[in-house]
């Protein structure tokens, strides 16, 4: 099955696909020069699919190939991760004209021109890499995701290349801490990711239904959970949800960041971050995303969005 996307707006592939390589390999979402691979999951499927573009900035046109299948629902399940993966539904015309207001982030638009945030294709995914995380440097973390794919994944043949499913919710749940301490976690944090899964067995977490919640109700939630805070809290609402007006500020990359473009040389608090962020509406995720380009963009290095 052949399916043909086209972006609403700018679209900068190689600029919005850079986290799955700027703190390491992930091998659950693949990228080898202009071709993107991830295995989607349908039910108990597993369905390899690679993702080409081409086109200019303002008029990106994405090929997706699934091999074999030719299912509306399928071809609706790809269409929709393909288009969180690739960032389609931020509105950056909308950002770019209040970013003219804002003279930091009026200097990072031409050079992030069509840089676009990637959102976690699930909900799973995106928790266990925020519990990774924690606390250790990205490309730490990311080493550490990569051995627990390779570990609780299933390696999936597609095209040239190969790719890893992420491991679902029932496989994680009967992980041991042994064995995760042996892929580098620490106890606690194996303990985290092996009783958020367990949590999702047992059906007392609904990760799905977190998505229509509002913005309160699901940092209430998962702060509820054993080894989640609100730092995971808000960027799960920003990378996973998509909400325009999060702000994570608690996140030690974001707040360097806004130190290095608001701080005048202070410090800035997170209560000072989030109503400074508070300014940009709608677009402070954009905003957050663009910051922390920006200072990599400088040769800094900075984590954030996890």
């Amino acid at each position: 099955m052949n399916l043909r996307l086209v972006c609403d707006g700018p679209l900068d592939v190689s600029a919005t696909l850079a986290r799955y390589q700027i703190w390491g390999e992930d091998p659950a979402n693949r990228v080898d020069g202009d071709v993107f691979r991830r295995v989607l999951r349908v039910g108990d499927a597993l369905l390899p699919y690679e993702v080409r573009w081409s086109g200019s900035v303002e008029d990106v046109r994405l090929r997706v190939d699934v091999p074999g299948v030719r299912t509306a629902r399928v071809a609706a399940a790809v269409t929709a991760e393909v288009r969180r993966l690739f960032g389609f539904d931020f509105d950056l015309p909308g950002f770019y004209r209040m970013a003219k207001a804002d003279p930091a982030l009026a200097s990072l638009v031409a050079p992030l021109y069509g840089m676009r945030p990637t959102l976690a294709p699930t909900p799973l995914e995106m928790l266990v890499g925020s519990i990774t995380a924690q606390q250790v440097n990205l490309s730490f973390a990311f080493a550490c995701r990569a051995r627990l794919v390779r570990r609780y994944g299933t390696p999936v043949s597609v095209g040239e290349g190969q790719v890893w499913a992420f491991p679902d919710a029932a496989t994680l749940a009967r992980s041991s801490v042994r064995t995760l301490r042996a892929l580098k976690y620490s106890t606690r944090k194996a303990e985290y990711i092996r009783d958020l899964a367990r949590e999702v067995v047992a059906g007392r977490l609904d990760l799905e239904g977190l998505g229509a919640c509002a913005n309160a109700d699901v940092i209430g939630r998962l702060t509820a959970l054993r080894g989640l805070g609100r730092w995971t809290a808000d960027w799960f609402l920003a990378r996973c949800c998509g909400r325009g007006d999060v702000c994570p500020a608690g996140d030690l990359a974001v707040r360097k960041a806004f130190d290095h473009y608001y701080g005048r040389g202070r410090t800035l608090s997170e209560l000072a971050i989030r109503r400074r962020a508070r300014a940009w509406g709608p677009y402070q995720n954009l905003a957050v995303h663009y910051l922390l380009a920006g200072m990599r963009l400088g040769g800094r290095r900075v984590g954030g969005d996890s």
